[in-house]
This record gives structure tokens, C-alpha cells and sequence, in this order.
């Protein structure tokens, strides 16, 4: 990688501190706690200064083995590893290795997507049809009826004949193997799943209302955010949310300034 080490299996193997303090390229004051493991003191790259673990291309050489929660953890250390563990294509090539999936497409509208990858995190999309049951689907896919009704949030089986489609649960890994899957935000699910199609890709409409729910959720939060940050009423925060093109930052700016007049000139 022509960083700090040329052979990517010896940048995880553990730090001897008396090898680091005879070595040339890093002073001896570069690391700083040690801690025992197996009988001697090694370094620990969590709890040190090991100037290897500040170097991108040697941190993503690290990062890049580890499973999802562990760089999810990763990226709380510092801003130089949260810089790295945040990269997409690291978190996506983490998401989908275990189960082997093609591809995963489409934004999470929160980070804490990455944060695992579980089976539960995946499910089924299948388009309702006449006939169809809560009971027939759960023989079809081999699923318990209730992981339906506690997946799409239904109190009862009458609930999908207002519905488009069902989340199915993934009872099989398998079927995820060389598989395209969506990230979305299902309304009656109400939270992000990877769905994955069987039959072909995501409808067009279901789609572009999945994205227009997940815009409006985002917006949403940020004028709750701006709300309690200028301690005014939602439909203030959101003028001013709106005067300023949607930059949270710019709102907030405005409303300090417009405070302040109103302070100077004796209004409040």
C-alpha cells in the first residue's frame, strides 16, 4: 500500500513494545498505555497513539476486516477513525459480506442503519394478491405468522387487504446469496429494512413515495432539532427552516439576528 506496511496480514498482528522502541521509524513515545494479553504487554490500538493507526490507507487496511458492529464501534474512537468507518463503501462492503448479496442500494435516512446486519434486518417484499392470507404467506415462506404481524405492525390479519405488499421475514439466508437489496422505509414497518425483490426490482410508484415519506422524516427532525435549539413554537422553526432554503445552520443564524433587533430596538 506503500503506507506503513507492506505486508497487510502483519498490521494485525499485536504491537511488542520492545520491537516499537528499537525500531527506527517510530519513537518510543509514540505509544503510550500498553496492556497485558497472553502473559506479555502489548500495545493496544484502542488505547494508544501508534502513529500506524492515525495513517488512512493502514486504518482502512484494519477497518475493512472487521464486521459491522465492530466498525460501528470503530468509529467512536476518534474523528480520524470515525472519518474512515463512516466511508460507504466500507460500511456496504461490511453489511453484505456475511450473506454474500450482490448489491445493497439506496441512503439510510440515519446512520444507525450500519450499525447491524442481522437477519431481522432484511426482509421479503411480496406485492398482495387476491387469495392471499397472512396464513398462506407464512406457509409459502416458511415464516411464523405472528414475525408477519410484528414485522408490518398488524393487530390482525384483516389489516393487509389495505395494503400493496407485506414485508416477509427471512427464514433462510440463502436466498439473499448473489441478491439486489433495497434500503427503505416502509410506512406501515414503520423503520428501515433491506428489502429484497424475488420477482425483479422495486415498483416505480412504491418507490417514489417511500423516498418522499423519507425526505419528509428527515425534514421533520431538523426542524424539531431547530425547535428546541431557539426554544420557539414547531411553525416558527419552520419559517425559518424555510426562508433559509432548508440550511438548518443559515435558520438559526436568521434567528439569532432577528432576536438580537428585536432585543436592541426594545420589542422583547
Amino acid at each position: 500500500m506503500g503506507c506503513c506496511c507492506d505486508d497487510d496480514e502483519q498490521l494485525l498482528q499485536p504491537l511488542n513494545p520492545s520491537e516499537i522502541q528499537n525500531s527506527d521509524q517510530i519513537p518510543p513515545s509514540a505509544s503510550s498505555t500498553t496492556v497485558v494479553h497472553g502473559g506479555e504487554a502489548v500495545i493496544s490500538p484502542m488505547n494508544s497513539h501508534f502513529s500506524a493507526l492515525i495513517c488512512h490507507d493502514t486504518l482502512r487496511a484494519i477497518l475493512e476486516k472487521l464486521a459491522l458492529p465492530d466498525l460501528a464501534r470503530a468509529a467512536c474512537v476518534s474523528r480520524i477513525w470515525n472519518f474512515v468507518a463512516s466511508d460507504r463503501e466500507l460500511q456496504t462492503k461490511a453489511f453484505k459480506d456475511p450473506w454474500k448479496i450482490k448489491d445493497v442500494i439506496g441512503d439510510p435516512s440515519s446512520g444507525s442503519f450500519w450499525r447491524d446486519n442481522s437477519l431481522s434486518k432484511f426482509a421479503i417484499s411480496h406485492r398482495i394478491v387476491r387469495g392471499d392470507s397472512v396464513a398462506s404467506l407464512a406457509v409459502k415462506y416458511s415464516v411464523h405468522v405472528m414475525g408477519i404481524k410484528r414485522l408490518n405492525n398488524m393487530m390482525s390479519d384483516h389489516g393487509i387487504y389495505s395494503r400493496d405488499r407485506l414485508l416477509i421475514p427471512i427464514s433462510n439466508p440463502d436466498c439473499l446469496i448473489n441478491g439486489t437489496c433495497y434500503i427503505e422505509l416502509d410506512i406501515y414497518a414503520k423503520r428501515e429494512v433491506a428489502v429484497l425483490y424475488l420477482d425483479g426490482g422495486p415498483d416505480p410508484k412504491l418507490t417514489t413515495m417511500l423516498n418522499r415519506l423519507t425526505s419528509e422524516r428527515s425534514k421533520k427532525r431538523v426542524i424539531d432539532s431547530l425547535r428546541r435549539s431557539m426554544q420557539v413554537d414547531g411553525e416558527t422553526a419552520q419559517y425559518y427552516f424555510a426562508v433559509s432554503d432548508g440550511d438548518p445552520r443559515s435558520a438559526f443564524s436568521q434567528f439569532s439576528e432577528d432576536l438580537k433587533w428585536e432585543r436592541e430596538a426594545g420589542l422583547t
